[in-house]
């Protein structure tokens, strides 16, 4: 799509100029205007002064054929013409008065006080006032904006043969297919009047940051083949109250000019979000909410002005704005799945050269959990990787090393671990990898290293999915806290001892077994109660406990109880296993990197 620029001037344009005004008046009108108060005198009068000595400043001025002289107190000031005098140095010098000081500008204190310093303020105060008038009569008026502060900024894209189609989003089947009615509706809009149907005024984009919301909107956009108006909430917010709801005014002003047409909000929770009522909230943003609420489900009706929104913070929103009427149709989009996560990769890899015989497929499960941005990034890593090692093509191998990167960061090359360092961490890993592989139900090993990372990571085990895995159940979350407990388990077991290495391991499986207890209902004692809530789900879920203090108490036992259990279990495992623990962790210390099917092939030798 091509962005039509409209030119516009900043406001402090307008204020450096009425500051260079002032400045010109200052230095140009003041001189002059001083001058006119100076009297007239004949050149023998100056003589006379000069040889009683009663001169105190004199400037001589050849070009304007003048001289201005003060008497001796410098409480009245003279001008006479010039005359042919040759010694009119010597008698300046006679007289004593002082000849070499700057223009003589004031004969009046209390009137050269007026011109410099009051007479500017009061004319920079009221044009002040003027401005300031003008812009609260165009913020409550059609009228046009002066300066543009009350004036809509959004981006307005055109048709263009470069936009981006539906074909270039890839993972979002469902959330293509509720717009794509948006699209027909744009192109054969008698179709849905002839049965009496009409198109939704608003749809909202949810879902977490990177999942391709905004790229949607302009996907609709560009089948559409009209005019698309692309704003961000936070540019409603102005400092002038009035400011925000003057900018919404003239967006759908401009939207109907253009209809059929599509205004795209971004993360619109900036101004959409609950009226709370508190004393001292920002009014300007409600005015700008109460506006944009009216111009949505007004008296008058938005013909062929479809509004797009997109959020990730879906529950701070007012219920105003997101009922029927308004924001009818809610899609979200969601991360994609191993499918969706395929596709993306295939999309963003038509933009580099690939290597024939990779496979997407091993990608896409290897990288679980990834958004569109974060594959799009996986690809872009794999192609730089690919220039560092001054290849033509992206391997698998890149891909793989791309998906590490973006999960735990780049190889520390400077990093030297200690034999005893090593050995540790080796053991730590196999550790993880060796309860994982002894329990049922957990995902395959897919690779161990003990290579350092800028994560601060000192080493990794990958386990890889070998499908969409949507629901877990008690004991496959049980086997995930023994298999994150099962490094510090292999640490205890040949050193006897603790290292600080198990930090992310304690931290994840102590919110794994708080989940089941409190979340999931997996605790006998306390049942199917819900004992957490969960915010914002889409921003990292932030989780607070609903209960008495007793309660809370009691889930702390609980998860130490849950969390040690498992403990005990994986470090079970270790022992009965323990000449495969050795084996393995002497060949991961010798090799650093080893694959699954590696590790496999030795485990079951």
């Amino acid at each position: 799509m091509n962005e039509v620029k409209k030119p516009k001037k900043s406001l402090f344009f307008y204020y450096g100029i009425v500051l260079l005004a002032l400045l010109l008046f200052n230095f140009l009108a003041m001189p002059w205007l001083a001058q006119r108060q100076a009297q007239e005198v004949d050149y023998g009068t100056f003589l006379d002064m000069a040889e009683n000595k009663e001169l105190g400043r004199v400037e001589v001025q050849q070009q304007e054929n003048q001289i201005i002289f003060t008497n001796q107190d410098n409480t009245a000031i003279y001008k006479t013409g010039m005359m042919p005098d040759p010694n009119l140095t010597q008698t300046l010098k006679d007289s004593g008065a002082s000849f070499e000081g700057e223009i003589i500008q004031q004969s009046d204190p209390i009137l050269s006080f007026l011109l410099t310093w009051v007479l500017p303020i009061v004319i920079f105060i009221l044009i002040e006032r003027y401005i300031t008038k003008k812009m609260m009569q165009n913020a409550g008026g059609p009228n046009a904006m002066m300066f543009g502060l009350g004036k809509s900024n959004a981006k307005v894209y055109v048709k263009s043969s470069e936009g981006i189609k539906f074909s270039d989003v890839a993972g979002e089947d469902e959330a293509k297919e509720n717009l794509s009615e948006i699209v027909d509706y744009l192109h054969n809009p008698n179709k849905y009047r002839e049965i009496g149907a009409s198109m939704p005024k608003g749809i909202l984009l949810v879902g977490p940051p990177g999942t391709g919301k905004t790229m949607l909107a302009k996907a609709v956009a560009g089948e559409s083949n009209v005019p698309f108006f692309s704003i961000s909430g936070s540019e409603f917010v102005e400092m002038f109250v009035g400011m925000g709801a003057s900018k919404v005014r003239d967006l759908f002003k401009q939207a109907k000019e253009k209809a059929p047409c599509i205004v795209f909000i971004d993360e619109i929770d900036a101004i959409g979000q609950k009226r709370e009522g508190q004393f001292g909230g920002n009014d300007e943003r409600e005015q700008a909410l109460n506006q944009l609420l009216t111009e949505m489900d007004g008296f008058e009706e938005n013909t062929g002005v479809i509004i797009l929104a997109a959020t990730n913070r879906p529950e701070s929103l007012d219920p105003a704005l997101t009922r029927p009427g308004r924001f009818d149709r809610r899609v979200p989009v969601e991360l994609p799945d191993l499918k969706g996560r395929e596709e993306i990769l295939k999309v963003h890899a038509k933009k580099v050269k690939i290597d024939e015989n990779v496979d997407f497929g091993k990608i896409a499960r290897m990288a679980s959990g990834a958004s569109g941005a974060e594959l799009a990034n996986i690809i872009n890593e794999a192609a730089l990787r690919a220039v560092r090692d001054n290849r033509r093509f992206v391997t698998q191998s890149d891909l793989e090393e791309s998906i590490e990167v973006v999960i735990a960061g780049y190889q520390k090359k400077n990093a030297i671990l200690t034999d005893d360092e090593k050995k540790i961490v080796a053991y730590h890993e196999i550790g993880h990898a060796l309860v994982a592989a002894k329990q049922t139900d957990s995902a395959p090993v897919q690779k161990i290293t003990i290579v350092p990372r800028t994560s601060g990571a000192l080493g990794y085990t990958m386990q890889v999915d070998e499908g969409n895995h949507y629901l877990m159940s008690q004991e496959e979350l049980e086997n995930k806290i023994a298999t994150l407990t099962g490094g510090r388990a292999a640490e205890e077991l040949i050193f006897h001892s603790a290292s600080t290495g198990a930090s992310n391991d304690i931290e994840q499986a102590t919110k794994l077994a708080r989940a089941m207890i409190t979340r999931y209902g997996m605790s006998r004692d306390f049942d199917m109660v819900a004992l957490e809530t969960v915010t914002n789900q889409y921003l990292g879920g932030d989780a607070s406990l609903a209960c008495s203090a007793e309660t809370q108490t009691e889930i702390d036992k609980q998860v130490v109880t849950l969390v040690k259990l498992q403990h005990e279990k994986a470090a079970k495992i270790l022992e009965e296993n323990k000449d495969k623990l050795d084996e393995l962790a002497k060949y991961l210390y010798e090799k650093e990197t080893i694959t699954g099917d590696e590790f496999m092939s030795i485990l079951n030798a």
